[in-house]
């Protein structure tokens, strides 16, 4: 694999997505049971935006640190975007660098209480190193001690599901890179709701053209018959030249209210990153 999130750290999109799960995590952290966090794809854990690739792509500018100067001059923010930057803060000062960006298996631990379970995949083994010293560096900000694991994601979804607590949340992040990436996210959606039908799957896409990544989130859903909402948002207009212009998100098994929520914050998240596209809450299957 050639990926390297370092590029991409921060960017709307890493934005989007964090702020979606991090919500997701909040509904679900409303009943005392606890649950199984499953991250397939974890990567590092955290990036350096002031380092030589992120500072290479410039795509945290127009991401986080143009959150951060936007909600910082906003009279009203809302709380799901409060809380997603307040998190960021601790875990910069836990690290002592202004340019800490903390990735999804870390946002997630972070909001996971001590009777939950977190179990981070990394398929690269110096990746998954770095994985498991990042959630050592932080564990002040844990109730919980996240597992890693160095194994592939998609293979990790048959083994451990269905998870012992019964209750679940599955993240699909992969770089989009390999040609049967399509095939493999459709046969492990497939095999982990024929496993762990009530768990709540979660992927995130990358929207280049939006007529193209409706006819990818249509293949994906064949066969699949639980309710299914997607969150989109798009910081430049529908098939603008640009190479990413939106960040997707197909949830299967939405919480109760997590549509609601995600149309009070979307559109104001498209507005503090000076966004022209649309943000937008649609159900595919309805429950």
């Amino acid at each position: 694999m050639q990926y390297k999130h370092a590029f991409h750290a921060g960017n709307f999109a890493d934005v989007h997505k964090h702020i979606a799960l991090l919500q997701l995590i909040h509904q679900l952290s409303r009943k005392a049971k606890g649950f199984l966090l499953l991250d397939t794809h974890a990567g590092a854990g955290q990036y350096d935006l002031g380092g030589t690739d992120a500072r290479q792509s410039g795509e945290s500018h127009a991401g986080i640190a143009r959150l951060q100067q936007a909600a910082t001059g906003s009279a009203t923010v809302h709380p799901a975007i409060a809380d997603y930057l307040s998190r960021i803060d601790r875990f910069r000062a836990t690290s002592g660098s202004r340019h800490l960006y903390p990735g999804s298996p870390l946002l997630a631990a972070s909001a996971l209480r001590a009777g939950d379970v977190c179990i981070a995949i990394e398929s690269q083994a110096q990746i998954s190193r770095a994985l498991q010293r990042a959630f050592d560096q932080h564990g002040a900000l844990f109730e919980l001690l996240p597992r890693v694991e160095n194994v592939d994601g998609y293979a990790a979804i048959k083994r451990l599901l269905p998870p012992t607590l019964r209750r679940g949340l599955v993240l699909i992040d992969p770089p989009y890179e390999a040609a049967d990436e399509e095939k493999n996210i459709a046969a492990a959606l497939g095999d982990g709701i024929t496993r762990f039908e009530s768990g709540v799957f979660v992927l995130w896409y990358p929207i280049k053209r939006q007529h193209e990544a409706d006819l990818f989130t249509a293949r994906l859903l064949r066969g699949i018959s639980r309710p299914t909402l997607t969150l989109e948002m798009c910081i430049n207009p529908a098939d603008h030249s640009a190479g990413l212009n939106g960040s997707g998100m197909l949830v299967i098994n939405p919480p109760w209210q997590f549509d609601v929520d995600a149309q009070g914050w979307q559109p104001q998240l498209l507005q503090l990153l000076g966004g022209t596209g649309e943000a937008t809450v649609k159900w595919l299957i309805h429950e």
